[in-house]
This record gives structure tokens, sequence and C-alpha cells, in this order.
């Protein structure tokens, strides 16, 4: 891929052959970021797993302390009388069909282990999407409020793809240096609390960060 040259000067002030402390990569992200919008800081982390092996296969989620940044539209598929109170859901509905004749406009849906069930002939429809409710994501939970607390509050999910990498937001650059910092930390105690007990050896094998449209920066954990 040519990067423009904006791009190009940006990432002439990243030394590639150094692995950056974790507050020294962030400060470096907020200083390379070419676009004008308020950016996202991601990280892109490669394990040593094989996502094949069912317990290798790295899937979690966690609260940022600092929020994601962006606005979450939350989705709540319970019987009418659980969810009177949960105004804060931007759709609420009790009959799955609601699936069929509408649009599926939420990044996140919630709902009941007793509804779960109801929710398998639309498997093909939420999960090339990412919507399908599952509870290691906590998205299957009798306790809704909770739930739609978390995502409004900037709860995130991560799973490692077929690559073994695993892609998470760690909120925009608005938020500056601390806050950002803090939810990197929170990621990555959360990311090595998930390794496998069959990996022996080294979980993770490289860090970077980065921003939207923006270069690469080595990291290193402790």
């Amino acid at each position: 891929m040519k990067h423009g040259k904006n791009y190009r000067k940006l990432s002439e002030q990243i030394d590639k052959t150094v692995k950056h402390k974790p507050g020294d990569a962030v400060a470096l992200a907020l200083k390379t970021s070419p676009v004008k919008f308020d950016a996202t800081l991601e990280a892109h982390i490669k394990l040593n797993v094989d996502p094949r092996q069912a317990d290798q296969n790295i899937r979690a989620n966690l609260v940022l302390p600092s929020g994601t940044g962006k606005k979450v539209s939350v989705a709540i598929f319970a019987p009418e009388d659980q969810t009177k109170e949960l105004k804060e859901a931007d759709i609420v509905f009790d009959d799955p069909t609601y699936l069929d004749k509408n649009p599926l406009n939420f990044d996140i849906l919630l709902t009941t282990p007793q509804n779960m069930p109801k929710l398998g002939k639309y498997a093909r429809q939420l999960g090339p999407k990412g919507l399908m409710p599952s509870p290691k994501t906590g998205s299957v939970t009798a306790n809704l409020k909770k739930a739609l607390s978390e995502a409004k509050a900037g709860k995130i999910e991560y799973r490692v793809d077929k690559q073994g990498i695993v892609h998470a937001p760690l909120g925009k650059l608005s938020f500056g240096q601390e806050k950002l910092e803090a939810n990197l930390t929170a990621f990555l105690d959360s990311l090595i609390s998930q390794k496998p007990s069959s990996i022996k050896g080294v979980f993770i094998k490289s860090t970077y960060l980065t921003t939207t449209m923006g270069p690469s920066i080595p990291f290193e954990i402790q």
C-alpha cells in the first residue's frame, strides 16, 4: 500500500525497531494521527494460540475505565414485563419476528437465557454481523439492567481472529494520554488473564497500537 506524504512524514517519528513503553506508545499515537476527525486508538495483539482449539479460541469482554467514546445502540429481546424499566435501551422487542421485519441497526443485542433458544433460527442473520448474543460476552443474562448499563458505559468485546490476532478499540484520541493509558492497561490485564492453561510458553507474541488510518507503533508489555 502506498501512503500519502503526510502519513509518511508522521510515520518517520516512529522507530519501528524499538518496542516502546505503553505510555510512550500512546503519546506517539496522539502525535501521529493523520486525520482531522477524532480518531480511535486501537490495539492489535498477536497471540501464540491456535484458534481452532476450543480452549485457545480467546473471547472475552470488559468495561473500559473511560469508555470507548462511541455511542452504542443496544437492542433487547425479552418479555415486556422485564424491560419496562430499561429506558436507556434503544430498541426493545418481545417477538423474534421483529428481526425479519426490521433492519439490524443496533450494535449489541441482549437477551435472557429463557429467550435465547428463540434466536437460533436467526443465527445466520445475526452471526456474521457479530450480533448473536452469547453468555461468554454477557449478552445472554438474567440481569438485563446491569448488561445494558455496562454496554452504555463502554463495554467492549474482543476475540481472536483466524490469524491469532486480537483487535480492540481503546477510546478516542480526545480522551488524552491518561485516560487512554488507563484503557490500555485494563485491556491488557483482561487479555493476559485469558491465557489458556495449555499454553506453557509465550502467550503474547507482538503488540501494536495504531490510530484510525495512522501508522502502527510497536510496544512492549512488562
